[in-house]
């Protein structure tokens, strides 16, 4: 039986604590940015001491840091590029991640030895343009989000010797990979320049209207009634079977008007052609049952969105992928447990995304822009053990009789909470959401772990 070579996986770092876990947890390697050079500007506490203090604890795991410098820069980030990124590779980061032509070109004149990885916001969507950037010096890319399993491969076969890495988790953007309009449009905060609002997850009402006969311009019409969600969907899939196949819904040529929940008044005319509509919530990128297929195509990294994601969903992120690709590896079946685990995450409901092509329906969240977790909550970290007690910050709420699910590196377990104090040594029944320290009795090990409460 041919051996697999198991692919690196790669989780995000949005801080020191998050990267530390991602390595308990089973990650190969990071990825963190500076605020003003990466995609993430906000909740991001990676300034210059920290990416330091990052990649010597990285080197010293045996373990790899790369530094994000992504972002679509105007001149006034280029005229100081050079300068800022100058401290950084003195501390030999394992890679850049970059997306702009102009800075790669004046990274790969200036430092020629540094690795560079072609960020996924540079949309590399055939094997054409990996040899392009590959010609350039680039090592690594990081492949469009909109390829289909059959695609990456064909990818692979025609550059068997570039560097291939795929995102298999995290939100999805209705853009091309970032390339949105929207959060620039009502908040003057441009996706890619690290500032977006994620305008696609608010909610939006729909409004009937007709033409102007003045000017042309579409016009509200009073509704009668609330527009009925699920009445219209249920018409819609009558009358056609998904976008882009089959009949047109009679209705699809209309012009609505779109209005924000938040900005009453303000609307915005939106209309359906052939493709569909584009003011859409994706659902969450989940490809955890596909690691052995792209571990197979030769996938040399599975990469986890989520900078700014918690601490519980970068352990939980890092110890389920690891799992999947160990035994893909092994060459032992795959384990459903995992996308059951990945249930009790916040999530949007999950997809395979564009790698697995399905219905439209399958990738988009029509009717919430909030997350949900369906098996479990986070609600607390061990910060220190004593006597047969761990001391736990809290999170969110549980009480006594709750089970309780530890999440440790070395495996995890479930116990029924029987007993909790406060920090005064008093019985208590409930510990309060976040912030606040609660001891609990242990057995085994829990040190750095997490906990869950259980539905």
């Amino acid at each position: 039986m041919t051996t697999l070579k198991a692919p690196e996986l790669l989780l995000p770092a949005g801080s020191l604590d998050k990267m530390r876990a991602a390595y308990d947890f089973g990650a190969d390697a990071v990825y963190a940015g500076q605020p003003r050079y990466s995609l993430r500007a906000r909740n991001n506490e990676f300034r210059l001491e920290q990416i330091g203090i990052g990649i010597a604890e990285a080197h010293a795991r045996g373990k790899k840091f790369f530094v994000t410098s992504n972002l679509l820069p105007h001149n006034d980030k280029v005229r100081t590029y050079l300068r800022d990124i100058e401290p950084i590779i003195a501390m030999k980061p394992d890679a850049l991640i970059m997306a702009d032509p102009g800075l790669i070109m004046m990274v790969r004149e200036k430092w020629p030895e540094v690795d560079i990885h072609l960020s996924v916001q540079a949309n590399t969507v055939n094997w054409a343009a990996v040899k392009f950037w590959q010609n350039v010096g680039v090592k690594r890319i990081i492949l469009s989000r909109e390829l289909s399993f059959d695609e990456i491969e064909k990818i692979r076969q025609e550059c068997p010797d570039m560097e291939l890495e795929v995102f298999v988790h995290g939100a999805l953007c209705i853009a091309y990979s970032g390339r949105c309009l929207l959060s620039g449009y009502f908040n003057r905060r441009d996706p890619n320049q690290g500032t977006c609002t994620n305008a696609c997850r608010w909610s939006y009402g729909t409004q009937a209207s007709a033409t102007d006969p003045n000017t042309g311009e579409a016009m509200a019409i009073p509704m009668e009634g609330d527009f009925d969600f699920a009445k219209s969907q249920q018409e819609a899939e009558s009358s056609f079977s998904s976008c882009g196949n089959g009949e047109r819904h009679p209705a699809a040529d209309n012009i609505y008007l779109l209005e924000e929940k938040g900005r009453p008044g303000q609307l915005m005319p939106i209309m359906e052609d052939e493709h569909g509509t584009y003011i859409m919530n994706s659902k969450d990128l989940r490809a955890v049952e596909y690691v052995e297929r792209l571990t197979k195509i030769g996938v040399d990294s599975l990469k986890i969105e989520g900078r700014t994601k918690s601490l519980y969903y970068v352990s939980r992120t890092a110890q389920v992928y690891r799992r999947a690709i160990d035994d893909a590896v092994a060459g032992r079946p795959f384990n459903p447990e995992l996308i059951t685990e990945l249930e009790g995450l916040a999530n949007r409901g999950y997809t395979a995304g564009l790698m697995d092509r399905r219905p439209a329906n399958d990738y988009q969240n029509y009717e919430t822009g909030h997350s949900m977790a369906h098996r479990s909550q986070f609600v607390g970290e061990v910060r220190g053990v004593a006597n047969g007690w761990a001391e736990i910050k809290t999170k969110n709420k549980f009480s006594v009789g709750d089970t309780i699910e530890i999440i440790h590196p070395s495996g995890n377990r479930k116990v029924k909470l029987e007993q909790m104090k406060d920090k005064n040594g008093a019985s208590i029944d409930v510990a309060a959401g976040s912030p606040t320290h609660v001891w609990i009795p242990v057995d085994g090990p829990v040190e750095g772990g997490l906990l869950a409460r259980m539905f």
